[in-house]
């Protein structure tokens, strides 16, 4: 037994007296490490990488521009014009009929519809015509 200031102190008392003092250091030394080392650095990173990030949206702007703008240089005009035509005629057909332009009437539903079912009807009476369009 050790004898502190005229009191003996078992063995366990002592190792529980060692293991929080260890404890404690230990605790102190990283906390003290983390704020005057690791912390400044860690700011430092940040800043470094914020200020790319800012960088980086007008440089990948600029890059597609060029990118775009070279491939419609590389384009045969002929395939512009098409493609401007159909995207026209899209949009027209958009505004002047709305949707039922693209998934028809219920007239021409019910036709495609019929007509899937029945092809060999169809070629039988001769041409496309459903029974009841026959004028």
């Amino acid at each position: 037994m050790t004898l502190i200031m005229g009191f003996s102190i078992a063995f366990w008392q002592q190792l529980l007296i060692q293991i929080a003092a260890t404890g404690l250091t230990v605790l102190l030394v990283l906390s003290g490490f983390h704020r005057w080392v690791i912390k400044p650095q860690l700011d430092r990173n940040v800043k470094e990488i914020a200020e790319i990030a800012e960088t980086i949206e007008p440089r990948v702007t600029r890059g597609v521009k060029i990118g775009v703008s070279e491939t419609l240089r590389e384009l045969p005009e002929s395939t512009m014009q098409d493609s401007t035509r159909q995207f026209l005629r899209f949009g027209s057909d958009l505004m002047e009929n709305g949707l039922s332009s693209f998934l028809g009437g219920s007239k021409e539903l019910q036709h495609r519809s019929r007509s899937n079912r029945n092809p060999g009807k169809r070629d039988k009476m001769g041409g496309s015509e459903a029974p009841g369009d026959r004028s």
